[in-house]
Parts: structure tokens; sequence; C-alpha cells
């Protein structure tokens, strides 16, 4: 049986969001502390190892990303359309891929790593004590992708306090080891390596007692609910359109970067730089993406089409909102952030030429963020996908016919495009997801 009309409110709206926000607002911090403490072994190939094994990691784990959007929208809609059992069920599914996958990484890691080498190939010193780090890491990413779909069940049920609850565990615990390891016991680069392990497996354990709720029914634990057959496949192209959509964004950024590092030395450094504001951004319009996920999927569970687009625009007024607080920001700050980013005079002045570019990022940027969570709450991915594969010959075509007549601002031209081009392309597709939301009599009329 369906809930009854779904009351959606500004409140209910930065409820979801702010969460998420401060959320992100931890990653950075981390990342920081890791490469702080190694650098204060006064050794420059810890830090690179620290850096390297990090960025293999953190490559390999992007790829089940899928895992948190997927359930998301799943266990959205589910909850939408009052089936528990359901929404209990797909907490154990996410669990089970998750642990799934962790596990089969912890098997492949000899080719997996001795593929990532041949790819970011260094120095007989920095290799070993990546390893070293690799080595320890690698077997907390069974915790590590499993946290992906407890995020995403969490989010769903519009308990992104818990998630941030979640997040400060792991990233504080993994600082406060940090510190002691390293610093306190001399134990280095597997010091830091084994910081995360704790605060990767303590990680899950917290999120299995934060979804504690779900345990107490019996849609975890029915086999033939969890491994229904049409549940399975449905959940399997959901996640399979996502990974493809997410390779070709991927791909957009990294095309990016090697255009970049064709133009020079303080170009490419610029561009990096610059590249911190677009990390930034997403840091912060995400949250507003995942309480569009949240409440348009509840709202096509529960087949409320009224609702499903009130959801939309709520969210999407919020975003609009700090999208503008972020252009600002920008603005008025944007020059001191780059002074903070880099000491480097020439790097500095080059960065501040393409300023303006981030300026504009958030509000040519707020659409396509927004669209995202629209449709990963509907679980419209394979319309994703697929306007994902209409705007790369886009974002290309622009690369080829702007950086050759603007230089570097072309290419921040050509991203931009790319931005536009993927929410257009979601934009025709919306009325169709929201019609989805009819009641079913009225759709078989």
């Amino acid at each position: 049986m369906a809930e009854a009309p779904l009351r959606l409110t500004h409140r209910r709206v930065l409820a979801i969001a702010l969460p998420i926000v401060l959320s992100n607002a931890t990653v950075p911090i981390l990342g920081l502390v890791d490469t702080g403490v190694v650098g204060q072994l006064g050794e420059a190939a810890p830090i690179g190892a620290v850096g390297l094994g990090a960025v293999i990691l953190v490559s390999v784990y992007w790829l089940f990303g899928f895992l948190r959007m997927g359930t998301t929208g799943l266990a959205a809609q589910a909850r939408g359309a009052g089936d528990t059992r359901e929404v209990n069920a797909l907490l154990s599914r996410a669990l089970l891929i998750g642990l799934g996958f962790g596990a089969a990484l912890i098997l492949l890691q000899a080719p997996l790593f001795w593929a990532a080498f041949q790819l970011a190939p260094a120095s007989d010193e920095v290799e070993g004590l990546a390893r070293q780090y690799l080595a320890i890491r690698i077997f907390s990413a069974p915790a590590a992708i499993a946290i992906f779909g407890i995020n995403g069940w969490l989010i769903a049920q519009e308990r992104t306090r818990a998630v941030l609850v979640l997040q400060l565990w792991q990233n504080g615990l993994n600082i406060v080891l940090d510190l002691w390891f390293v610093l306190g016991l001399g134990w280095g680069v597997p010091g830091v390596a084994l910081a995360t392990f704790l605060a990767e497996w303590t990680g899950l354990a917290l999120g299995l007692w934060l979804c504690r709720g779900a345990f107490a029914g019996r849609g975890w634990r029915d086999p033939a609910l969890i491994f229904d057959r049409a549940r399975l496949i449905r959940m399997a192209a959901v996640n399979t359109d996502i990974m493809i959509r997410s390779l070709l964004l991927v791909g957009i950024i990294t095309s990016f970067t090697f255009v970049s590092s064709g133009r020079g030395d303080l170009q490419l450094a610029a561009n990096q730089i610059l590249l911190q504001f677009v990390e930034i951004t997403a840091y912060a319009l995400d949250g507003f993406a995942f309480a569009a996920e949240a409440l348009v999927g509840a709202a096509l569970g529960a087949r409320q089409r009224a609702a499903l687009r009130r959801a939309a625009l709520l969210a999407s007024l919020w975003g609009g909102i700090g999208a503008l607080l972020l252009a600002l920001a920008f603005a008025l700050f944007g020059g001191q952030i780059i002074d903070v980013l880099t000491t480097a005079p020439d790097v500095r002045e080059e960065a501040r030429r393409y300023l303006p570019w981030m300026v504009a990022g958030p509000l040519l940027g707020l659409a396509s963020w927004m669209l995202d969570g629209i449709f990963i709450g509907a679980t419209r991915t394979r319309d994703m996908r697929n306007m994902m594969i209409l705007t790369v010959p886009v974002y290309v075509l622009a690369l080829v016919v702007l950086v050759p007549l603007m230089g570097n601002h072309g290419l921040w031209a050509a991203l931009m495009v790319s931005y536009v081009a993927r929410a257009v392309t979601l934009a025709w597709k919306y009325p169709a997801l929201e019609a989805e939301a009819d009641p079913a009599p009225a759709r078989a009329a």
C-alpha cells in the first residue's frame, strides 16, 4: 500500500541536503592529513607513495560508485511504494554485492596492481612503498565498497544525518590513527594504510548499526526475495547503465587533463589548480542532487506525479541558491583560493586568467547535476547512459572547434558545453520520466 500524499517542504529538502554538504567537506581534509603526516618524515618518497597508492584505490573504488546511486534510486522507490520488505532486501543485496566485489579485488590484487603500476610508473623506492600501502589497504576493500551501498540506502531513507555521522567517524578515526601510527609510533607509510584499513572496517560496523532498523524485519534475510531473478536483473541493469555513464563522464575529465598537458606545463598547472574549483562545486551541489534522488524516488514509487514535480523543483531551487553562492564566492575570493593552492607566481597569474570560467561553472553546471539526481531517483538510468553517449561527441566537437580558436579559454568553454549538453539532453527526456509517476489506472487509460 502506497504512502499518503508526500509532504514536501523546503525544510525537508535542506534536512537531506545539508548533512551531505557537510559530509563532503570532510573528504579533502583527510587527504591533507594523510599527506601532511608522511610529509613530516622529511622524505619525498613516502609522500609520493601514499599519493600514488591512494589514487590507485580511489580510481578502482570509483568504478563501484554505481552501488551508491543505484541503491538510492531503487530503495527510495520501494519506500515510496510502501514496500518495506523490498527496502530491507535491497540493503542485503547492496551489502552482498559490495562484500563480493571487495573480496574479488583481494583475490585479483596481483594483476590489478601490476596493471596500475604499468599505467603509472614510479621510481623503485616509491613503487616499493606504494605496494606496502596497497598490500594493507586492499584488505578493507569489502568494507569500503559495502559502505557505498549503506550510504545509498540511508540517503533513500532521507537519513543523511546518519551518512554524516558515518563519514565523520571514518575520517575522524582515520586522522587520529594517522597521527598516532605515523608521528607517534613511527610506522611510516604502512601506518597510514593501517589507519585507513581500521577506519573502513569500523565504518562498516557503524554503518550496519545505523541500519539496524532494517534488520528488525524479515525482508533482509528472505533468500527468495533477496535473490528474486527479476529484481536482480533490474538492479544489474540500473547499475550497469550508471557505470557506463560514469565512465564516459570520467572520460571527459580525463581528456580535459590530456589536452591541458599538451598546452605546456604552465597551463597544465593552472588548470589543475582550477579543477579544484570544479571539485568544490561538485561536493557542494551533490547534497541537493542527493535530495532530489531520495524525494523523486519516493514520489515515483508512490505514483504521485505532482509530488515528483515538486521534489524536482524544490531540490533544484535550493541547488540554484547554492550555485549562486558558489559563483559569488569564486568571484569575490577566487584569487585568494588560488593563492592558497599554489605559491608559484606564474601559475597564480595564469590561473587568474581563467577564473571567470570558475564563476560560470556552478551556474552552467547546475541543471546537469540536478537532473542527474532526478534521473537517479527515478532509476531512468538508460536515459542517463544514452544522453551521456550523445553528450560526448558534442564535447569533442567543442574541443576541436574552440581550442584552436580560443586556446585554453576554448578548453574551459568545451567543458562548460558538456555541462549544458548533458542538461539539455536529459531535460528532453524529463517529460517521460514525470509521466511514469502517473497512477496505474490513469496510465492504462
